[in-house]
């Protein structure tokens, strides 16, 4: 029996113009009602997630960061953040590299130090909470740092994915999009998050379904019982993964969810 559903956002949940379907919050509201928590997992920050799911935000339960942070009913369950002193050589090694903006992103706000175009669009629309700053290491220490979000203007497997490992080789560097890569703890992952959430409430791996389309998913879909990626998905998680719902922009993840409340095998 399922009791767990969690679905990533960018590229798996919402559509190509990053619009939630409003349809989620009928379907969480069944979902609810038939005792299985539903978890929006995102590389998002809390506050984004929050308001994108306020007719349901204490029906959920939010994995947050690419899960650096879990938060259920405004509690902090969960938060795996990155060490100061490995935030601050980060920032300056990150810095160093043309064509990189980081992003500090902490539990309650979002920090960016430049105002370059499109990378100052992007953060302000997708950080609820952002603030700019005139120096990124000034504001370390301010709240835990859950990971440094690095924008590529080249793209990300291109580029950054290349060259920040061996420069960070303390810390997690991950593709998360295109043109974006996430620096966090060596250990922070959807998938230790999964695991967290599976022993605080209680549920079997079996009783656990997840929907991702990117590498940052590829630990919680590992950690989940049943693991589908969207068709639209990066090919290299989707070759490994196999089992597909409908693209995005086809509301794939909708599609499983209303096939499993109907009593039809996903």
């Amino acid at each position: 029996m399922i009791k767990f559903i969690a679905s990533d956002l960018d590229g798996t949940l919402l559509d190509e113009n990053k619009n939630l379907p409003e349809e989620i919050f009928d379907l969480i509201e069944k979902l609810s009602a038939r005792g299985v928590l539903f978890s929006p997992a995102s590389g998002r920050q809390y506050a984004n997630l929050r308001k994108l799911f306020a007719p349901v935000a204490d029906k959920v339960v939010f994995i947050c960061e690419n899960g650096a942070l879990v938060k259920y009913r405004e509690e902090t369950l969960y938060c795996n953040p990155v060490d100061d002193a490995d935030a601050e050589d980060a920032i300056r090694k990150i810095r160093a590299l043309p064509h990189l903006y980081p992003m500090l992103c902490g539990t309650d706000f979002a920090y960016i130090e430049n105002n370059e175009m499109p990378f100052f669009k992007y953060a302000m629309a997708s950080y609820t909470n952002c603030k700019k700053v005139s120096d990124l290491i000034e504001v370390i220490g301010r709240e835990d740092c859950c990971k440094i979000a690095v924008y590529d203007e080249i793209a990300a497997a291109e580029n950054c994915i290349k060259v920040l490992p061996k420069r960070l080789p303390k810390l997690r560097t991950i593709l998360s999009g295109f043109d974006w890569c996430d620096v966090s703890a060596p250990t922070a992952n959807k998938g230790e998050a999964m695991r967290f959430i599976r022993s605080y409430f209680h549920f079997k791996k079996e009783e656990c379904v997840s929907f991702g389309d990117h590498m940052n998913d590829y630990e919680m879909l590992l950690e989940s019982g049943r693991a589908y990626v969207p068709e639209n998905a990066y090919p290299p998680l989707k070759r490994m993964i196999r089992r597909t719902v409908p693209a995005n922009n086809e509301g794939g993840v909708l599609t499983a969810i209303k096939k499993f409340l109907s009593g039809e095998t996903l």
